[in-house]
């Protein structure tokens, strides 16, 4: 049938949901301070479920929430332990095929409806992700982004180097296809493209929002594909906040999740995989509807 580009699920909120301590600002990285073994098991986790493209658990780690919520001074200590703690889980498996992600997030915060971000500023601060993380990482995820400017801030500091970027774009939950700063769909791909973006992606966002959003992207000239979350909602998520003022769907089961994300892949869409609240056991279910289906499950393109 296809080749379909696996990616692994919801990293960052499922280390939350197994942690010991109550939610942080700084999410996942600051459960890794205290239990990185509780990392390791969940990057193990996505591997034996059948994901090919690993992420580092480094979302939060940007420079302005570390210097909000946590140390700046330690930005090279976060993302060095974080990135040996997936080389380490991806040795483990014994799999060359594998692939790790690098992570370049939204800068300030998840969901920020600013359409006037800092060019300048923004490059410069994923300048410095991009330089730790490239000499370890095989692709880079651009992840979550609300707006233009910081897209295309975070893709121009990947093109300098020789690793190649995916962008995941965040809509809004009313299906207009409309980016949570307010800009839509098609200004974004219009001005993402000539940037060279890999691939392009729709991600943390409802899983109906994505398939509205497929027929738009249909007709790239490059792959395309999603990765939805599973909250309710996000309204109530502020920068500096936690994960503790959301909560999860109780309607997206694995098979409900494998649905939507088989009527992507059936308009084309050939990057696949899951984000917060899409944990292990969806991954394990969709590569299994995906592997009989007749789909080969495979990396990205590097």
């Amino acid at each position: 049938m296809a080749e379909i580009a696996f990616l692994d699920g919801g990293l960052g909120q499922e280390i939350q949901n197994r942690a010991k301590a109550d939610p942080h600002p700084l999410w996942s990285v600051k459960v890794m301070y205290d239990e990185p073994e509780l990392v390791s098991a969940v990057h193990r986790d996505f591997i034996a479920a059948g994901a090919r493209v690993i992420t580092a658990n480094t979302y939060t780690a940007s420079p302005p929430r570390l210097r909000r919520d946590g140390d700046v001074s330690q930005i090279e200590d976060i993302h060095n332990t974080a990135l040996q703690l997936v080389r380490n889980a991806v040795v483990e498996a014994g799999d060359d095929t594998l692939q790790i992600a690098g992570c370049l997030p939204p800068l300030v915060g998840s969901y920020v409806a600013e359409v006037s971000m800092n060019y300048e500023k923004s490059l410069a601060d994923y300048r410095q992700l991009v330089s730790i993380q490239a000499p370890h990482v095989d692709v880079f995820l651009i992840e979550t982004m609300s707006n233009i400017t910081e897209a295309k801030a975070a893709l121009a500091a990947v093109k300098e180097t020789a690793v190649l970027g995916y962008v995941g774009l965040t809509l809004t939950d009313d299906g207009t296809n409309t980016l949570r700063s307010g800009e839509t769909l098609e200004q974004a791909i219009e001005q993402l493209l000539p940037l060279g973006p890999a691939g392009l992606m729709i991600n943390c966002s409802m899983p109906e929002v994505v398939s509205a959003a497929m027929d738009q992207l249909k007709d790239l000239p490059i792959p395309f594909g999603g990765y939805a979350n599973g909250f309710t909602s996000i309204d109530a998520l502020r920068p500096g906040g936690t994960v503790a003022s959301l909560s999860a769907r109780s309607d997206l089961s694995p098979d409900a999740y494998a649905d939507f994300a088989c009527s992507w892949i059936d308009t084309g869409a050939r990057i696949i995989g899951g984000c917060c609240e899409v944990g292990p056991a969806h991954i394990a279910h969709l590569a299994k509807r995906l592997q009989q289906d007749g789909h080969h499950l495979t990396g990205l393109s590097v």
